[in-house]
């Protein structure tokens, strides 16, 4: 028989599949995969069921429902001052992961260099290299994640095509600042490079900061592709809905990728986010108000259970340090032992590495009910109860 394609058949499956089976089958609460315990807003809900019912069902325009498109040009002003033809430079996609997968498969030839920085979402690398790219990885480290300028710099080069640049970042929280950003876009703007910026987390931010888009900075509007997700700013990941924003010129390779990956995305439920995504500013002012609030309860709890907590500026999830409650384990060992005898799912932080990575950090989701965080707390205050006293000492 001959092989299949190296890239896929060679992988494992991805490890919040994993982490989430491995859950249920213990009956641990799953703070690992990064969907939230609630059925996202009501009245969103509500407009779904209504268009599934007196709209029509049949294909949409491959771009998006009209709808949908002057919705998202809408938001990108309304929140980040950026003018946008809904005609040209709107496309809508099912779900974020299918809206990276047609910019990396429009803009990439095979051979060109693509910046990336670790630790990274899994499905980049696939991705980007099903396309021919060649991954130039730059890695951050922790506990502070900064960005390292010098190995960012030399990772550009005259066959550098693009960045992808994840912020808020996924699974560090860290949230790209303007003095980053605008490094960033100098290294662009010197290498003639394009960036395909992962944004799904924009209206998840804590503690007064704010999301800058890097397609906001000087010269960067014909340079920058902005993925958006509905799954994530109405809590509906299930439904998968994303959109991206950009230049026209950008946009029509990367459609073209598109209608061949997915083609379009379930009418009712386009129609339904054009709709959330006019709601009121208290709304998407409550998303990062609610969230903060859990990321503090859960980040107060690991930090008395001996965890060293990460700071979290954005997304969903908060890293820490399980070094106090562990000896010789990696963090892979860590994460299973803690689903199975504590009861509680995480994921290992090496997975979002290539090769050699920090194995003494797990990532937590907080998106959950404060009834499951503070259920989880008290399971692993019953597994670790020496490291937990000695914390409170």
């Amino acid at each position: 028989m001959k092989p299949a394609n190296p890239i896929f058949a060679d992988m494992g499956t991805t490890i919040f599949e994993v982490m989430s089976r491995l859950a249920a089958e213990h009956g641990a609460v799953n703070l690992g995969q990064g969907f939230p315990d609630g059925n996202g807003p009501d009245d969103v809900r509500d407009r779904a069921q209504a268009f599934l019912a007196d709209r029509p069902n049949q294909y949409p325009s491959m771009w998006g429902v009209p709808e949908l498109r002057e919705a998202v040009a809408a938001h990108n002003t309304r929140f980040h001052g950026l003018s946008v033809d809904p005609t040209r430079e709107v496309l809508v996609t099912s779900g974020a992961t299918e809206a990276l997968a047609s910019c990396l498969f429009g803009l990439i030839a095979p051979g060109d260099e693509v910046v990336m920085i670790e630790p990274l979402y899994d499905s980049y690398l696939p991705i980007v290299r099903q396309a021919g790219g060649i991954p130039k990885l730059v890695r951050l480290q922790p506990p502070g994640w900064t960005l390292p300028r010098s190995e960012l710099a030399a990772a550009f080069s005259a066959k550098t095509k693009l960045i992808i640049l994840n912020s808020p970042m996924n699974p560090t929280g860290k949230v790209f600042d303007a003095d980053d950003l605008g490094f960033i876009a100098g290294l662009l703007v010197k290498h003639d490079a394009y960036a395909v910026c992962d944004e799904v987390y924009e209206h998840l931010v804590f503690d007064g900061r704010k999301h800058i888009p890097l397609i906001t900075l000087p010269n960067m509007r014909t340079r920058c592709l902005r993925i958006g997700s509905a799954g994530k700013t109405f809590s509906l990941t299930g439904w998968k809905v994303g959109y991206i924003t950009g230049p026209a010129d950008l946009m029509q390779p990367v459609a073209k990728a598109h209608q061949f990956l997915t083609f379009t995305t379930a009418p009712n439920l386009q129609r339904a986010v054009a709709y959330g995504l006019g709601k009121d500013d208290a709304y998407f002012a409550g998303l990062a108000t609610d969230l903060s609030a859990k990321r503090d309860l859960l980040a107060a709890g690991l930090s008395n259970l001996g965890f060293k907590v990460l700071p979290t500026a954005g997304t969903y999830f908060i890293c820490a340090d399980f070094t106090a409650l562990s000896g010789s384990e990696d963090d892979a060992a860590f994460c299973r032992r803690l689903t199975i005898d504590a009861g509680v799912a995480a994921i290992p932080i090496s997975i979002f590495y290539e090769g050699d990575a920090p194995r003494s950090f797990i990532r937590f989701a907080f998106c959950k009910d404060t009834t499951m965080l503070t259920e989880a707390l008290t399971r692993l205050a019953r597994a670790f109860p020496q490291t937990a006293k000695a914390a409170r000492v």
